[in-house]
């Protein structure tokens, strides 16, 4: 069976709607940040601070390689995941991508205050979420599926992913 990967911009519920589509749908559940943390014993921030963002999207890719041939996961990806072609390959050749949205200002509510978002630190957050999801925008829409979480809750989101998955015949 193929994965189901979650794919898109920070704070637009990958991981706490990846949880519970993988307790409905009976799959096991991989967060790529956790898994890195776990791989690594650092946390995302840390990797961001004593190596770069170079080391951590290194250790992203190493990870699809590592879950490219498993089947039947739910997959939350990082929101940079899609930024290497080759990740997006191996996660397309066994999955079906949904991509996850929401508009930049439910975006900055939901991020403001939070110190473990490496890529926010620093200058105006909102200047900073709009030219992150300018450079993103264009690789999430090439989902199988995108839908928008700013006005959905948990629970209708995974309703609709559901609905989706049951039309197809690949899943």
């Amino acid at each position: 069976m193929k994965n189901i990967v979650l794919i898109g911009f920070m704070a637009t519920g990958k991981s706490t709607i990846g949880r519970r589509l993988a307790l409905r749908l009976n799959r096991d559940f991989v967060d790529t940040d956790k898994e890195i943390e776990a791989v690594t014993g650092m946390t995302v921030a840390q990797i961001f601070a004593r190596d770069g963002i170079r080391r951590f999207r290194s250790e992203e890719n190493l990870l699809v390689k590592r879950l490219a041939p498993k089947e039947d996961l739910v997959i939350a990806t990082g929101g940079g995941m899609v930024l290497n072609p080759e990740n997006r390959r191996l996660l397309q050749e066994k999955g079906v991508l949904i991509a996850l949205t929401a508009a930049p200002d439910i975006i900055i509510a939901r991020v403001k205050g939070k110190k473990t978002r490496p890529l926010l630190q620093g200058g105006a957050l909102d200047d900073r979420i709009n030219r992150l999801l300018k450079e993103r925008e264009f690789l999430y829409d090439e989902a199988d599926l995108v839908v928008d979480t700013g006005n959905c809750s948990v629970g209708e989101t995974v309703e609709k992913i559901i609905s989706y998955l049951s039309e197809r015949k690949d899943i």
